[in-house]
């Protein structure tokens, strides 16, 4: 991230800054990984609040601006056997009039965010964030995660909030388990016994603390994400 840093530096003829690249890297991942806030960021490294902010703000637009986009991200899915696709609603701090932002399903205000998994459930690409009430079926179809999972031919297995969706995606039968048929029952069992492996890309994202509570604009919360994936790639290949 320090070369990253330093070339941005470069690129906008900046001649002196309050913290070096390396400690801007360190800045920005006490703000991303544990949840820290200006405030606490500013203190700690002997700068101002607005500075704490400038920096984080320039390090997560260079790294969103590296994070894998759905048609890369495409190639890698291709080489799996398959994948799994889920919806993770990321907790925002807004009041109850901002209704597009409150997630039924989770009964909460968040922002909605696909997430893709491989077969052993490590994280292979985040979607951009849309507003918590916009459902997975219809955040799935604005991203154009179903057209390209077809396009790829890769299997994916998803929840129930996926029904309909076609294509690759397969979610299991709908109804109370006590209605299914014995074979449905068992189809229903092994795709619940796959998706959980999913659940720990979803943890993944948790690990990132920033994530667990977001308190800055809405505007922002994409690109956060988008970093998030950047850094999570870079170190967990």
């Amino acid at each position: 991230m320090s070369a990253l840093l330093a070339a941005r530096r470069r690129e906008r003829g900046t001649r002196w800054r309050r913290l070096s690249t390396d400690r801007q890297a360190l800045l920005v991942l006490a703000h991303v990984r544990w949840g820290h806030t200006y405030a606490q960021l500013a203190a700690g490294f002997g700068v101002g609040i607005t500075t704490a902010y400038r920096y984080i703000g320039e390090a997560v637009e260079v790294l969103a601006a590296l994070a894998l986009d759905l048609t890369t991200a495409m190639r890698t899915a291709a080489r799996k056997a398959f994948v799994i696709l889920d919806g993770r609603l990321l907790p925002i701090d807004r009041i109850a009039a901002d209704r597009p932002f409150y997630s039924g399903k989770h009964k909460k205000h968040g922002m909605n965010v696909q997430v893709i998994a491989d077969p052993f459930g490590r994280l292979l690409w985040a979607s951009p964030a849309l507003p918590g009430a916009v459902h997975d079926i219809k955040a799935a179809r604005t991203h154009g995660i179903i057209g390209a999972l077809a396009d790829a031919e890769v299997p994916c297995w998803a929840d129930k909030g996926y029904q309909g969706a076609g294509g690759t995606i397969r979610v299991p039968y709908r109804g109370r388990w006590d209605k299914l048929s014995a074979g449905q029952q068992a189809v229903n069992a092994s795709h619940a016994k796959i998706r959980a492996l999913g659940e720990q890309a979803m943890a993944t994202l948790k690990t990132w603390r920033l994530l667990r509570k977001l308190r800055c604009s809405t505007t922002r919360i994409t690109n956060l994400v988008k970093a998030v994936l950047t850094l999570h790639l870079a170190t967990s290949g």
